[in-house]
């Protein structure tokens, strides 16, 4: 049997830049996520750099509206704690700068709440067992999911 190999067919400057604005209009999307796709399309670097230049000054692309929207949505839908955003965002080649104003945007009350949750469900879940046991395999949890070592050993030590 023969197998066709299809090359995929690539997509001309102003093309790549229309499907760009399309995407970012849809999403919320990073330059590094941006830049990926646009090499994926077949473009060349100063194309690439051409398009994303185009994509920040037309505000398609804004990386700490991007990074306060993927903070925000990460902790409200996932419960991911800051710890881990933090490390997502880095991994995305998001600033310092724009990871801080994110974080910022986490009401600490509600980050508490959202930890007193996780700790509560993950103890109902863990049955029996010494109380120091439990503790541990439950903190072990909870910072798993992102949230500060220090925080929850203090919510769990208010339990």
């Amino acid at each position: 049997m023969d197998e066709e190999i299809k090359s995929k067919k690539k997509l001309t400057p102003q093309q790549a830049l229309d499907k760009a604005q399309r995407s970012c209009a849809y999403q919320e999307r990073c330059q590094q996520e941006m830049r990926d796709k646009l090499y994926e399309w077949g473009l060349y670097r100063d194309v690439v750099e051409n398009i994303i230049a185009n994509l920040i000054t037309d505000n398609f692309l804004n990386e700490e509206r991007f990074a306060k929207a993927f903070a925000g949505g990460k902790f409200r839908i996932k419960k991911w704690g800051k710890v881990k955003i933090k490390i997502e965002l880095k991994k995305r080649h998001i600033s310092d700068y724009c990871i801080k104003r994110a974080m910022e945007e986490i009401n600490d009350k509600d980050y508490t709440q959202t930890l007193k949750q996780i700790i509560t469900k993950k103890s109902r879940e863990i049955k029996g067992g010494e109380i120091l046991v439990r503790n541990y395999k439950i903190a072990q949890y909870a910072i798993s999911r992102g949230f500060e070592g220090d925080l929850v050993w203090d919510v769990l030590r208010e339990k």
